[in-house]
């Protein structure tokens, strides 16, 4: 048994890192390439709804409970799933490493869309993986194995890629981005197997929305499952919405590539790391309110303090510092959310209901992170550059309050539901 949780955690993993990858280089990474030739911070938010794609998942999620993929299909549902998506990764990250977005910027958003949805598709499918894969109660080991290699993608999707772009060119990067996805998709075949969910739901397409969702309104009743869902859709705002502007933060503020690549996001990824076994910790130790809480509040203050790094004289130790600190807190809250959001799927309906639930924790985030290059681009008019910048984090810091408030006065529930578990 205890070798059989090793290989889970090892196959999820790489799951995570097959996760993140594509998503770090389209919505994180992207930023940097397009702020180096020279593209407005306006039009770099704008490509940040690309990963709307995300945020829509649900829609496509019954087609990957109820299919899967002719000849693939040897490796079980779900993984048929992946692979398909992993393979269409590979290519569109070696179609875009060949497009100049100065000169195709609109054929480049394209390329970018596509990784970005097959990216969104396989997230469904290995969401729902997870799931069927361990009782609640492993789900955390789980989730945390995950975690860590999504923050190994990040590592290598931004640290690596900055230095590596510095040094050679952004069309390298790309290509040698396509290699470590085919490496990870042997792996993944190798390493991990999938078990026959008997308790899925096989819907008709007219139930493929209604099930799950009177499924999940019945469990909870209306007024709660309402208050979860408003919880879910705003708990990520903050980091999601300020994520766009990161690296063109870090470039406005004077600092390299291989100074973002090297120290910044280095520093913040072994902090992530951390960040994601304490939140493991955290969910075991003091529960699901508790974490939620706390994890919330420390986004919110970590995120403030780059609001006084944007009118401080230029500081790669007090830079890393706060990456650091804000990391820790995203790797706990990474971990508290999954954790979350997993304890209010129901196994009949894990793809659609997952899905649905991410979609929404994302939706407004990434909508309102679209417009983060106009809101930056105002207030730095009204208040200057680098109060501007100041301005805009301390606006993305206030939007964890009414995830907070609303965890908080649904103490009692949050409560309830962990010492049912």
């Amino acid at each position: 048994m205890k070798n059989q949780n090793t290989d889970k955690y090892v196959s999820f993993g790489l799951y995570g890192f097959a996760s993140g990858l594509p998503y770090v280089l389209i919505f994180i990474t992207l930023t940097a390439w397009l702020r180096d030739v020279g593209i407005s911070l306006s039009l770099i938010g704008f490509i940040s709804w690309i990963m709307l794609t995300y945020s829509f998942k649900f829609i496509w999620a019954p087609l990957v409970d109820r299919f899967s993929i002719p000849f693939l299909n040897k490796f079980g549902s779900r993984r048929s799933w992946v692979i398909l998506m992993q393979i269409i990764i590979i290519f569109g990250l070696i179609v875009l490493s060949r497009i100049n977005p100065s000169l195709n910027f609109n054929i480049f958003a394209l390329v970018a869309f596509v990784i970005a949805f097959a990216g969104s598709v396989q997230d469904i499918a290995i969401d729902a993986l997870r799931i069927e894969s361990a009782n609640l109660e492993d789900q955390g080991n789980l989730a945390a194995g995950y975690q860590l290699g999504y923050r190994v993608a990040i590592l290598v999707g931004s640290s690596f890629a900055l230095i590596l772009a510095e040094n050679t060119s952004w069309s390298y990067v790309y290509q040698s981005m396509s290699i470590f996805m085919v490496v990870n998709i042997l792996l993944c075949i190798l390493t991990s197997y999938e078990n026959k969910n008997t308790i899925l739901k096989k819907l008709s397409l007219d139930e493929t929305v209604s099930a799950p969702l009177e499924d999940f309104f019945g469990r909870f009743g209306t007024q709660m499952a309402c208050i979860l869902l408003l919880i879910v859709a705003t708990y990520r705002l903050t980091d999601i919405v300020m994520g766009p502007m990161a690296n063109p933060f870090y470039l406005d503020m004077g600092y390299s590539l291989s100074e973002i690549g090297a120290v910044i996001k280095l520093v913040g990824l072994i902090f992530a790391m951390i960040g994601v076994f304490v939140g493991g910790i955290f969910i075991k130790k003091i529960g699901l309110y508790k974490s939620l809480l706390i994890g919330a509040l420390l986004v919110m203050c970590t995120n403030l303090c780059f609001s006084y790094a944007s009118i401080t004289d230029k500081s790669t130790f007090l830079l890393a510092s706060i990456v650091g600190a804000d990391s820790l807190a995203a790797g706990i809250v990474g971990t508290v959310n999954i954790a979350f959001l997993t304890s209010l799927v129901s196994k009949k309906y894990t793809g659609f209901q997952y899905a649905l639930l991410t979609s929404l924790m994302a939706i407004l985030g990434k909508f309102f992170g679209g417009f983060s290059g106009v809101l930056v681009e105002n207030l730095q008019n009204l208040y200057g550059f680098n109060y501007g910048w100041m301005s805009f984090y301390i606006f993305t810091s206030l939007l964890a309050i009414p995830a907070i408030l609303m965890i908080f006065f649904n103490k009692t529930f949050f409560i309830n539901a962990d010492n049912n578990n």
